[in-house]
């Protein structure tokens, strides 16, 4: 797996290593259990975060519908001060972190690579503007190899710091239903695009409404399951 290099201070400041706990606010056993001992973070924000979040994931190689949905789901939470939360992968979470960047909302990349390496080396520029701007996190310490098991333990991380997951397009060896899984197991909403369940080739997403996962057919409607911004500062104090 070849990866970009970026400098570890000049775009994003000084690294800091925090608990899940002190990233978030308190953790329950079930969230605990397949938690990070300490994360490594770059950017600028408050700790615990303070605003509610969503992740936003999908396929790599994303069809033109797929990159639409992201797009117009991001466009949504930004302007309702979600924080959009993805992965830094191309297709449906490049799509996520721009829009929200676009639309003068704030967004979490994270990655399953040390803070100081990018993947895939093309976004290696928008990595350094959220670590300048907006949040950068990972797991893996740098000088850390980076192995493609890195990238599954890593989406069980993002669903762990979001309020909610959402997958905009995926197949059903797409790693992201990794995340949508975990999301279930935490006890929080997953929501599914409607293309991806109506999609007839596709069996575990449909499998996952067995399991509690909501279909979405409209960006708004993930609004009413998210805590609002006063509730996550009530959570986190």
């Amino acid at each position: 797996m070849r990866n970009g290099r970026v400098m570890e201070t000049s775009h994003g400041g000084t690294i800091s290593t925090l608990t899940p706990e002190e990233l978030i606010g308190p953790l329950n056993d079930v969230e605990r259990k397949f938690a990070p001992k300490k994360l490594y973070v770059a950017g600028a924000a408050e700790y615990p975060l303070r605003t509610p979040r969503a992740a936003i994931v999908g396929s790599r190689k994303a069809s033109p519908n797929g990159l639409k949905v992201a797009r117009d789901i991001a466009k949504t939470l930004a302007k309702k001060g979600v924080t959009v939360v993805s992965g830094l992968a191309e297709g449906i979470d490049t799509a996520a972190h721009t829009t929200a960047i676009d639309e003068g909302g704030r967004t979490i990349a994270v990655l399953g690579t040390p803070l100081d390496q990018s993947y895939p080396s093309q976004n290696t520029r928008l990595q350094e503007t959220i670590m300048r701007d907006h949040l950068v996190i990972s797991q893996f310490a740098i000088g850390q190899p980076v192995l493609r098991q890195n990238f599954v333990i890593r989406n069980r991380t993002m669903a762990l710091i979001s309020n909610a997951t959402i997958i905009a397009e995926a197949k059903d060896d797409s790693g992201s239903l990794h995340q949508g899984w975990e999301a279930l197991r935490l006890g929080r909403p997953l929501f599914i695009w409607k293309s991806v369940l109506n999609d007839k080739g596709l069996k575990v997403p449909r499998k996952m409404l067995d399991y509690g996962a909501l279909e979405l057919s409209k960006p708004e409607e993930v609004l009413q399951y998210l805590p609002s911004t006063d509730r996550v500062l009530e959570i986190v104090q």
